[in-house]
């Protein structure tokens, strides 16, 4: 596992059931949204996270659409043993 992937993964496991959008989520993990993006992409493809669209209309925010990404119940099991075998095998190196 990367370790952006590993940021990534701490980032949303800090509050799993909070929604978080893709900036706050570069933020926490100090990663760029070019990095982040392709991430949450792989994630939500193998389940482990799910993600929507905010209701609001863009133009009276004025800014983008954000989307909001939020761990799985299986997400947050499986991201915690993958953060724990990434922990073990840097120890073992």
């Amino acid at each position: 596992m990367t370790l952006p992937t590993q940021l990534v993964l701490r980032a949303l496991l800090e509050d799993p059931v909070r929604e978080m959008y893709g900036l706050q989520i570069g933020q926490i993990a100090g990663l760029s949204s070019g990095t982040i993006h392709p991430i949450l992409a792989r994630l939500e493809g193998i389940g482990w996270l799910e993600s929507r669209w905010e209701d609001t209309d863009p133009h009276n925010e004025g800014r983008p659409r954000r989307r909001y990404y939020r761990l799985t119940p299986d997400g947050v099991e499986h991201s915690r043993f993958a953060l724990a075998q990434a922990h073990t095998q840097v120890g073992a190196i």
